[in-house]
């Protein structure tokens, strides 16, 4: 089968590679019919992680099941179905608790594991014309059959689940206010979450003018940041009080800027968001974070320590939420929204390609050029 396959720093192609098998009898077999490029696929498409060349990208899956294995109960040949981007077993500790994206089992001595992803397990990733799903009656959510809402429905895989868990790990609640970090897709579907919560005010702050004027077309208020400080633009907004709650959806490779000139700052928006929520508040950070970063711009950042200002967080008695999505808490919930048309994720995808056009979409989004914002792939098209 034909997949995006990463050869080095700044350089994927899609080539031959072997087609997915039943390994065991809960696995199905999964036509891909949509498949994203996802922000964190450029960390490992820049260079920035352990990845070495080989492994097939693509963790925000959606498809047609082809073949079953023995063990399947809930499943048939022929469904529609999205996959969260956790590949979980869903009967371990943490499980059973709700924390699929931290599963115990499907990559022996890691928290957690996902498809095409570097240590996160051996699972082979889904930009392919097909992937295997293990423990797929847990991992499989079905969808209505034939083609509509197919990229909204793909995006239940990860960034629409994880824009929602970044609410969650800040508790936005209704009437409140809420600056989001960050407009890419999982900043933007943060600001739409917190709408469909009943935030009163929501704020994007970013400084590419696609994605300001995406968050204006939402109902939110761009802040561009290099127009002057962010935080201080959102209290001029906010009476001086700053916004309730805060999340951060960019991680480790937040850039600053100085004397007119960027330059990467890892806990640049950590330290705005502090700076920005009102004393009592709460920040949801769903932006990734590493424990190692081979690019880091110093020794600190390379070792995953960075210089957060935790004396004024504990000063204004902020509270704080990490980690990955667990995307079955939310995904049932929110395909639901969108079957419902209270939901219409979608507005964040800005192309749609076939598979061949793979290596082109990442050089593009990788830059942030001609309105790149979301890129979904059809293997099939």
């Amino acid at each position: 089968m034909r997949a995006v396959v990463y050869k080095g720093p700044f350089e994927v192609a899609v080539e031959q590679v072997e087609d997915p098998r039943i390994q065991h009898p809960s696995d199905v077999i999964v036509r891909v019919t949509s498949t994203a490029i996802c922000g964190s696929d450029l960390h490992m498409y820049e260079g920035r992680t352990a990845a070495e060349p080989g492994i097939v990208f693509g963790h925000e899956n959606l498809g047609v099941i082809e073949e079953t294995g023995d063990g399947v109960t809930s499943l048939s040949r022929g469904d529609r179905v999205v996959m969260p981007f956790n590949v979980a077993c869903g009967f371990c500790k943490n499980c059973t608790a709700g924390y699929t994206g931290f599963c115990l089992t499907v990559n022996p001595g890691f928290a957690g594991g996902a498809y095409g992803y570097v240590a996160m397990g051996p699972f082979t990733g889904g930009q392919a014309e097909y992937v295997r799903v293990p423990y797929a009656d847990f991992n499989c959510l079905k969808l209505p059959e034939g083609t509509e809402m197919e990229t909204d429905f793909v995006l239940l895989a990860d960034i629409f689940p994880t824009g929602y868990h970044g609410n969650e790990l800040a508790d936005v609640r209704p009437g409140e206010s809420v600056a989001v970090y960050g407009g890419g897709p999982v900043g933007l579907m943060a600001a739409y979450s917190a709408m469909l919560r009943g935030a009163s005010k929501v704020f994007v702050v970013d400084r590419v003018a696609e994605r300001l004027q995406k968050a204006a077309e939402i109902g939110a208020v761009p802040i561009d940041f290099t127009a002057g400080n962010a935080a201080e633009q959102i209290k001029e907004q906010t009476a001086g009080q700053g916004t309730d709650k805060g999340i951060d959806a960019v991680g480790y490779q937040a850039q600053a800027q100085a004397r007119g000139e960027d330059r990467e700052e890892p806990a640049t928006v950590l330290n705005s968001l502090v700076e920005t929520v009102r004393p009592t508040g709460a920040l949801g950070v769903p932006g990734l974070y590493v424990p190692s970063d081979p690019g880091g711009p110093d020794e600190q950042a390379r070792q995953g320590m960075l210089v957060v200002a935790i004396g004024r967080l504990f000063e204004k008695g902020l509270r704080m939420g990490t980690g990955q999505c667990n995307v079955k808490r939310y995904n049932r919930q929110l395909r639901d929204l969108i079957i419902e048309g209270r939901a219409k994720p979608s507005f964040v995808v800005s192309h749609e390609l076939p598979l061949d056009q793979a290596p082109t979409a990442y050089e593009k989004f990788d830059k942030r050029v001609e309105g790149y914002t979301k890129v979904v792939l059809h293997p099939h098209a």
